[in-house]
């Protein structure tokens, strides 16, 4: 055979896992479709120095193994600081208020729920939280989630609200991309003798008792056993009407169909300078400190600037979560810079010119059009809280699964989450072996 272990996408999950597995002398292959590495972790280099982050973002929390991992790569992380800003309904701006903390509360009562596992939606018409509150509420639960309010699991919810405090609710940067992670294992890889190919299109996988067959646009790839590190948008579309088939189809596949590809837009514009700080609607040392800026009444409701010092990038990201993301599609970066500069001159109540003049460039990469991940990342709808966990069982020892969507410790859509994946598919990998030895 090729491999002895084949590994399906060059996201952080399936190179966590290669990682994995050639440490402990296998033979790896991974293949990737793109001509490049890295899955949703897509770091842009812009003019001037710095890049602009397209994909993953921040650190969020202290999950311990990818805290490890940066220290093992020796890369810089910054702690996200900043004032938050909010924009009044009539207008202006103001601090965002610590007595609008309790507004939350009712996700935090969820961390224990043991009721029938509704859509958030449905679980809110009669939850008792009034309805002054709920805008809020919805607006949170779609946007960080990139979810729809009326899918999305309250179970989950609950789940990963107690994950959240497990790790902590602070974040941080990577000091010059996200992508020096997935270089580095890359780079790991290649000295442990593992293979990646790039540009190796997966068509169709074909197993059985002794052997898998990858067929791919580059030829077909032998294996004793599969790790399948693709998106869940991916996974979703498994048939052969859509060019990607599996023979016999793991049971996976099915509970893959029951998760959600969250949908979220974002756009980041970069500036000569820092315009924002001499604005006329807050004093300079406020808006210089601002790091979140939220916008309920526009789009994008959620603003933020670039991380602090020693990398303070002039630029402000734009983001928008869940079904309200669609209006954004089809809309190039130029467009949607353009549109930003009129938002922005609104918010900070400037001559758009000034802002304008100000832009030197916008970034953004669709990932719902992205034909390799097919959405930003994964939710539970209601009534599914079970299958993440189900699609992590192998199918007879061969076909394993990771992906930020096999999360069973309520991280889903993050980069930790497809980190843990990736090392507990590895795992698998080894612990059959060792039974079939």
């Amino acid at each position: 055979m090729d491999a002895d272990v084949v590994v399906l996408g060059a996201g952080m999950a399936g190179l966590a896992a290669a990682r994995a597995l050639a440490e402990r002398n296998l033979r790896v292959i991974i293949l990737e479709a793109q001509q490049r590495i890295g899955g949703r972790i897509l770091s842009q280099p812009v003019e001037g120095g710095g890049v602009a982050e397209l994909g993953a973002e921040f650190v969020h929390g202290h999950p311990p193994e990818l805290w490890a991992l940066i220290e093992e790569a020796g890369v810089q992380t910054v702690e996200r600081e900043g004032i938050m800003l909010r924009e009044g309904f009539g207008g202006g701006l103001e601090t965002n208020a610590d007595d609008e903390e309790p507004m939350f509360a009712p996700l935090e009562k969820l961390e224990d729920f043991a009721g029938e596992d509704l859509p958030f939606w449905d679980w809110l018409k009669t939850s008792g939280v009034p309805d002054s509150e709920r805008p809020a509420l919805l607006a949170y639960v779609e946007g960080f989630n990139a979810a729809d309010a009326r899918r999305i699991s309250v179970k989950s919810l609950g789940v990963q609200q107690k994950a959240e405090d497990a790790i902590g609710s602070d974040s941080s940067h990577v000091v010059g991309g996200y992508a020096q992670l997935t270089d580095y294992l890359a780079k790991r890889i290649a000295e442990l003798g593992g293979d990646i190919r790039l540009g190796f299109e997966v068509l169709g996988v074909r197993w059985g008792d002794d052997e898998i067959c990858v067929e791919t646009s580059q030829g077909d790839v032998s294996a004793a056993r599969c790790i399948v590190a693709l998106p869940l948008g991916i996974l979703q579309r498994v048939n052969k009407e859509h060019g990607l088939w599996m023979e016999p189809e793991p049971a996976a596949i099915a509970h893959a169909q029951r998760l959600a590809m969250g949908d979220a837009e974002r756009f980041t514009m970069v500036f000569r300078e820092r315009w924002w700080t001499a604005a006329p609607v807050l004093n300079r040392e406020t808006l210089n400190s601002m790091g979140f800026l939220f916008t309920p009444q526009r789009m994008p409701p959620v603003w933020w600037t670039a991380h602090p010092e020693p990398e303070r990038l002039p630029a402000l990201t734009g983001w928008v979560g869940g079904p309200k993301a669609k209006s954004f599609r089809g809309k190039s970066a130029d467009e949607l810079g353009a549109a930003g500069c009129v938002v922005l001159a609104e918010i900070f109540g400037i001559p758009e010119s000034v802002v304008r003049d100000a832009l030197v460039s916008t970034h953004r990469h669709d990932w719902a059009e992205d034909m390799y991940t097919r959405g930003a990342y994964s939710y539970v709808p209601g009534g599914a809280i079970d299958a993440s966990a189900a699609m992590t069982q192998p199918e007879c020892g061969r076909i394993f699964f990771a992906g930020e969507h096999t999360d069973v410790t309520g991280h889903w859509g993050t980069v930790h989450a497809a980190l843990r994946s990736g090392l507990r598919a590895a795992e698998q990998v080894i612990a059959e072996l060792e039974s079939v030895k």
